[in-house]
């Protein structure tokens, strides 16, 4: 390898770069880029800022004889095109900026250079006369980073006209243009030009060539170990390129395998990227994909009566739970490359075919995957939306393998719905008793249904009969009305239940449908992301926790303080609050809390709830239990179970002092 110290404008002398398809796209964030600001800031006089490493790999002839629009360059200018191997992130960034700066620039020159010669040192040249251009760095064209490089971060026309593919990677390269072109434009001209000096004569990389004899997919695994980690997913995308190299090409006779890798992780990158509000992990999607593949694909479990099972289970779990070193070394290893077809002790033979079917089965997934999480951006049935975004209220909006599994395999809608309505149901009954050791809880259910149902042992159907079995059996050794009365006693009662925020935005909805509005009064997305150990602004107790003001202390003069507590974290006492600010009522009387017509503040002014709560003219014990009993009848229609009478719903409240009053 040779080496030297290189300045950006050293490195941008007649030289080509494109980011390789096997590459990860633009990962860096604010936190990176605010790192980066720092040390240009901190880079004073004459001084040199060491950016690390920058590893080039010569693009092959035949590589570069098929870029139409560069050929003209690399053969009549002698450009040398080179592939970034490591140092993507970071002369990434520095392009961004300059391309800034060029933006930011009023004068026809900076630093006594035009600033036309400053853009096509830096950003494209193109043929005397002709439009033509070509660009000295990008991504291969196949790249969806490429087209957005070029027009949103270039601000250059395109030749295609079909709408930018959004991905994580291409967010990233527009909010590194957002940020840098904030700052600048705060900057006069004198600091604009000495910026610019900055990044083109202050800031070194230490450029490596890679030599031919090594390999670069290897070289890319090794030294990506540092900066930003590479994902599993990242890592996985440069593993099966590579091993498309090394498998024998089947004559043109099937897919470029090459390109059904890089169509299935640009399919993949732009559904885990697509919804901003949601953003969904690389490697959380990986490992669901993988609890779906591995049993119907990769290793079939046997039937859950058989011996083997639980053997075979322990197995699947403990390569979850390492999923990136199955895939990357147990999987997708070059060692099995050598293996004979057909005759591998654990695994389907590493084929082509084998590659393309994992990838292919990835690029269906991953859309599935998405509109599991975003259902309001899925085509379907309308019933499915409403219990699918109840599912993710409950347990996330990641979705599990089951539901994957369930898409994947279920095309019948009506199905889909009844099996997803009574998976709701299941959540939300076991959400009642993790507070207990109820001894159905202790069984290993869970893995049963879903090995059953995704090796097709169990029908859709049939799976849904046995959830509602299921809920049946949770209650039958305990009445739901003991689980709670138990979970109040032991616990901090239903102000600490996991649950609570989604069974009050229910009872929200249901009072809406109730009066037949059309106005949602309670943003979900803001009254669920509170963290549940130390945020609860949006859930009020009416009778407040700290109750020193005289209208509390007279009306719950009588109560001991375990009895006060029991009250105050009551069902009935706590209230979902539409506006965090009407938390500051606090230790306020209940009229007082009623509202502000001033400030527009206050119960009146609320979610349904709470303006349900705003009829009433007084706030003390028997308010408390009949709102609490109301509760609970809301909870045994929403969730077809029975608590009890009022007798048994009082004790499920931990209130059965108050029969004494």
């Amino acid at each position: 390898m040779n080496t030297e110290l290189f300045t950006v404008s050293r490195i941008f002398t007649e030289s080509l770069y494109r980011i390789p398809d096997y590459q990860r796209g633009y990962s860096w964030r604010v936190d990176q880029l605010k790192d980066f600001w720092l040390d240009l800031e901190q880079l004073q006089g004459e001084g040199k800022h060491y950016m690390g490493v920058l590893t080039l790999e010569d693009v092959p002839d035949e590589k570069w004889s098929g870029w139409d629009e560069d050929r003209w360059i690399i053969k009549s200018r002698r450009y040398k095109p080179y592939y970034v191997v490591d140092g993507q992130q970071r002369i990434t960034t520095v392009i961004i900026l300059l391309q800034c700066i060029l933006e930011r620039s009023s004068e026809s020159q900076l630093n006594f250079t035009p600033i036309q010669d400053i853009r096509r040192k830096y950003v494209y040249d193109s043929k005397p006369e002709e439009s033509s251009r070509s660009y000295i760095f990008g991504y291969e064209r196949d790249n969806p980073s490429y087209e957005f490089l070029k027009k949103r971060i270039f601000c250059e026309q395109s030749d295609q006209h079909a709408p930018d593919e959004e991905t994580i990677y291409t967010k990233n390269l527009i909010s590194a243009k957002i940020f840098f072109s904030e700052l600048l434009q705060k900057m006069p001209t004198n600091q604009i030009e000495l910026l610019f000096t900055k990044v083109t004569q202050q800031l070194v990389f230490n450029v490596y060539e890679i030599s031919t004899d090594i390999d670069v997919f290897v070289t890319f695994e090794t030294m990506n170990n540092r900066g930003k980690p590479l994902s599993t997913l990242e890592l996985l995308k440069n593993r099966l390129i590579f091993l498309s190299t090394k498998i024998p090409s089947d004559n043109g006779n099937g897919p470029d395998l090459r390109r059904v890798v890089n169509d299935a992780w640009k399919t993949t990158y732009h559904y885990l990227g697509k919804n901003d509000a949601r953003l969904l992990g690389d490697d959380e999607f990986l490992r669901t994909h993988l609890a779906f593949y591995y049993p119907t694909v990769i290793r079939r479990l046997p039937d859950t009566t058989d011996d083997s099972y639980e053997k075979s289970y322990r197995r699947y779990i403990l390569t979850l739970e390492d999923f990136n070193r199955f895939l990357l070394n147990d999987l997708f290893t070059p060692k099995r490359l050598s293996l004979q077809v057909g005759k591998t002790e654990d695994y389907p033979a590493l084929t082509r075919s084998f590659i393309f079917e994992y990838a292919r089965n990835l690029k269906t997934a991953v859309e599935t995957y998405f509109k599991l999480s975003t259902p309001a951006q899925s085509n379907f049935a309308d019933g499915e939306k409403l219990q699918i975004e109840r599912i993710g209220r409950l347990r996330g909006y990641a979705p599990s393998a089951f539901l994957v599994a369930l898409y994947m395999k279920e095309s019948d809608s009506k199905k889909r719905y009844a099996l997803l309505e009574q998976f709701e149901r299941l959540l939300f009954c076991q959400s009642l008793t993790t507070r207990v050791s109820h001894p159905y809880l202790r069984r290993t259910f869970l893995p049963d249904y879903y090995m059953n149902f995704i090796s097709g042992g169990i029908s859709t159907a049939d799976l849904t009969t046995q959830f509602q079995n299921m809920v049946i059996d949770m209650f039958k050794e305990a009445s739901i009305s003991e689980v709670l009365h138990e979970w109040v006693k032991n616990g901090p009662s239903y102000y600490g239940w996991r649950s609570i925020k989604y069974f009050l935005y229910e009872y929200e909805i249901e009072l809406k449908h109730r009066v037949k509005a059309q106005r949602d009064k309670l943003d979900w997305d803001i009254f669920g992301s509170e963290n549940y150990n130390d945020d609860y602004e949006t859930i009020e107790h009416i009778y407040p926790q700290t109750a020193r003001n005289r209208y509390w202390t007279e009306r719950f003069s009588q109560f001991n303080p375990a009895q006060k507590r029991l009250l105050r974290n009551s069902l009935g006492n706590l209230l979902p609050l539409a506006k965090p600010r009407n938390s500051s009522l606090g230790n306020k009387s209940f009229q007082e809390k009623l509202g502000d017509e001033s400030t527009m503040t206050g119960y009146r002014y609320g979610s349904y709830a709470e303006v349900e709560v705003a009829q009433l003219t007084d706030w003390g014990p028997r308010e408390i239990e009949r709102r609490g009993i109301h509760l609970l009848e809301f909870l045994e229609k929403r969730w077809r179970i029975s608590v009890g009478d009022d007798s048994q719903k009082l004790r499920a409240l931990g209130l059965e002092f108050l029969k004494r009053l």
